[in-house]
């Protein structure tokens, strides 16, 4: 079995223990060999009370040794007082130099940070909290937008539920890309995420706009992506004049309607590259953009990478 060590401790995330660990438990209970052992350990083994209010039994950290396959480091409100504790980092580097591979969850990037672990190595962590460990940490290079980052055997993951995607890339690293998208399947996960992929969809960046007319446009163009969105179809379907429009986009959305269109366009077409087969040019015309030239650079702006390379990662292989 592959002994997986999970470090709690109090204000953890409860989703940052229990997304990794599911995977892992799935992959096992499915047939994964060697399967997963996976332990939640904390200092003096007392209960790791997690942030919502649920208690979870644990083990004693300083009595784990022997070969381990991964330490994983949650993350929660708890993570800067965590990291200040020099025991826990004593041991969390003493556990690391005995495992295979190290990850963190979310916040928990800033344990790895504190003990040193991610000193020169790309590392990501929960968009609200990248800035801080950026400035708290400049050994480190922080990559705010993606969903994981792998540097070597340390793997770190951005918020809450993008410890799903680094956990079954993992499982996809240790069994291969079948065992991995059946995890996924029977997790009811909607796709095995790319690493690279935004932490946060423009359709959830942001409130919807407050104006009633722009949320409506806004609802118009995601819904047809494909259609006619020019400035002024879109202006005629609002009932206002083209340049109004745009100064409300402006005011609302802090972009104009053509970015936005292009936007909503290259999401539309990420869905369609991960979820189908098929080709660019079929692709490219359903979502409006026409050309897979024109496609490859709406690609480039939003997702920093090619059409076909997110086809590629999107389907893990």
């Amino acid at each position: 079995m592959r002994r997986v060590v999970v470090i709690g401790y109090p204000d953890t995330e409860l989703l940052d223990i229990s997304c990794p660990t599911g995977v892992f438990d799935t992959a096992t209970r499915w047939g994964a060999e060697p399967g997963y052992r996976v332990e939640l350990v904390s200092l003096g083994g007392l209960p790791v009370r997690t942030s919502c209010g649920l208690t979870l039994a644990a083990d004693a950290l300083e009595r784990v040794g022997g070969r381990l396959d991964s330490v994983v480091v949650a993350g929660g409100p708890g993570h800067q007082t965590a990291a200040e504790d020099a025991r826990l980092l004593l041991h969390l580097r003493r556990l690391a130099g005995l495992s295979r591979r190290v990850v963190s969850v979310c916040t928990g990037a800033t344990l790895l940070a504190a003990a040193g672990l991610l000193d020169r190595r790309r590392a990501t962590t929960h968009w609200t909290w990248a800035a801080e460990l950026a400035a708290r940490y400049p050994a480190v290079t922080v990559d705010p937008a993606s969903l994981f980052v792998s540097d070597g055997n340390v793997h770190t993951s951005a918020g809450v539920t993008s410890a799903i995607d680094l956990t079954l890339a993992l499982v996809e690293q240790d069994h291969g890309p079948a065992p991995a998208r059946e995890v996924a399947r029977l997790l009811v996960a909607y796709l095995q995420r790319p690493g690279n992929q935004a932490q946060v969809s423009m359709h959830v960046a942001a409130p919807p706009p407050d104006h009633r007319l722009v949320r409506e446009v806004c609802e118009h163009i995601t819904a047809h992506p494909g259609a006619d969105l020019g400035a002024a179809t879109l202006a005629r379907f609002a009932g206002v004049s083209p340049r109004h429009l745009t100064r409300l986009f402006a005011a609302e959305l802090g972009t104009t309607p053509a970015r936005h269109v292009r936007a909503v366009r290259a999401e539309a077409a990420a869905q369609l590259l991960a979820a189908t087969s098929l080709p660019l040019t079929a692709i490219a015309r359903q979502c409006g953009l026409r050309t897979t030239e024109t496609l490859r650079q709406a690609f480039a702006d939003l997702f920093a990478t090619t059409p076909s390379a997110y086809r590629r990662a999107a389907r893990h292989g």
